[in-house]
């Protein structure tokens, strides 16, 4: 199956959960339930596998990312079949459990927004930027309501919260 290398440069922000009434009003919005799982790895490495099923399709990922900075990481990623997901989840990191989430993700304003709805979480989510260059500014929709900048904060890495989910702001 193909694989997909690039470098993804995003911003992080904790914001207040927005209405799935706005979101679903947005061109371009989609809508996924992701599951991942984290897997053992090499030193300076982070595997892992997800689901994604999106409309009446499902499919499977497995990514491996090496981190450049708190902004940046090479992410080389390829589709692997129901099977593989499968027999892989077994390799599931020690001390970690899987990650659940409902994901939006809409254009505006030329950036691609991802909004990730946990539940761990009520009153509020994470959402992710991405950018083209470390120092593009960013419009924001008028509905969001950014609580906080976590870029570059490790506790609110997917990797992290598979180990343990930090406390809702």
């Amino acid at each position: 199956m193909k694989e997909c290398v690039n470098v993804e440069i995003e911003r992080k922000f904790i914001i207040e959960a927005p209405a799935s009434e706005i979101l679903v009003t947005i061109p371009g919005h989609t809508e996924s339930r992701i599951n991942q799982i984290y897997l053992e790895s090499t030193l300076g490495e982070t595997r892992r596998i997800r689901k994604r099923e999106y409309r009446d399709q499902t499919l499977y990922y497995e990514t491996k990312k090496i981190r450049i900075d708190g902004m940046s990481a090479t992410e080389i990623e390829r589709e692997i079949s129901r099977e593989e997901f499968s027999r892989l989840s077994s390799e599931i990191k020690k001390g970690t459990q899987p990650v659940n989430k409902i994901r939006h993700t809409f254009p505006y304003k030329g950036h691609t927004f991802e909004i990730d709805i946990y539940p761990e979480w009520q009153r509020s989510c994470i959402m992710e930027v991405e950018l083209s260059s470390r120092s593009e500014l960013v419009d924001f929709p008028p509905f969001i309501r950014i609580i906080r900048e976590v870029t570059g904060d490790k506790a609110y890495s997917n990797a992290q919260m598979s180990h343990a989910f930090p406390c809702e702001d």
